[in-house]
């Protein structure tokens, strides 16, 4: 029997208007119901992808700021003249400062290596009488900024140009010392051509050569095109 009628006291359907406009107002509001759920998804979803689309468009920025807090120039003014002088890679400075010393510039080792690039006194005083002996300049100026990289340029210049430009030998040298890496020099296994090393025997010389090598790929592709 159609919905819309009812039965009469004889028995025969009778047509109730309120009634069906009570369900055809029934109807409309689940149709508007179903409207406003089909809109809010589509706005749902619309907010979505305009989500991912921010995303997409500032995650290489949000990526790439984040590298640069993990690598930092901190020094970058200091480290930028000092290289400069002594013709060095900014970049490779930074790497040293950052595998030295996490750019603190009241470090100090466990043999008394100070400041930023962690010299020692021994080396302090060799280079001294080389680029600063008429300056009143004492191994506790190394926790200066400015001293610390300053000094610690030149070594690096030196070490460099001891061993022919090649980073990861004078990296080596910068840390253990040029006595150790021309031992090393001298052993087939560890250099074809007396110049540089192939290999690093020693577990902390390896330890700190990978590290330094590792951190100054890491800047130049970081800081590219800077």
């Amino acid at each position: 029997m159609n919905e819309r009628f009812e039965k009469d006291s004889n028995g025969m359907p009778q047509y109730d208007p309120a009634a069906a406009h009570e369900r055809r107002m029934a109807r409309a509001a689940a149709r508007r119901r179903a409207q406003q759920r089909r809109r809010k998804r589509r706005l749902r979803l619309l907010i979505l992808c305009l989500l991912a689309l921010v995303l997409l468009v500032a995650a290489p920025h949000l990526w790439h700021r984040a590298e640069q807090l993990l690598y930092p120039r901190k020094y970058e003014q200091l480290v930028d003249q000092w290289a400069q002088t002594y013709n060095l890679d900014p970049l490779l400075v930074d790497a040293f400062i950052r595998t030295e010393s996490g750019f603190d510039s009241a470090a100090t080792s466990s043999v008394d290596a100070r400041g930023l690039m962690q010299m020692t006194e021994e080396t302090f005083l060799w280079l001294r009488s080389k680029i600063a002996a008429d300056e009143d300049l004492a191994f506790a100026d190394l926790y200066d900024p400015d001293t610390s990289i300053r000094f610690g340029c030149c070594y690096l210049h030196l070490c460099l140009e001891r061993y022919n430009g090649d980073v990861a030998t004078a990296a080596a040298a910068y840390h253990s010392g040029w006595g150790t890496v021309d031992n090393l020099l001298r052993m087939e296994e560890h250099s074809a051509d007396g110049q540089t090393l192939q290999g690093f025997p020693y577990s902390q010389m390896n330890h700190y050569v990978n590290k330094i090598t590792s951190c100054y790929g890491a800047y130049q592709r970081i800081y590219a095109g800077n």
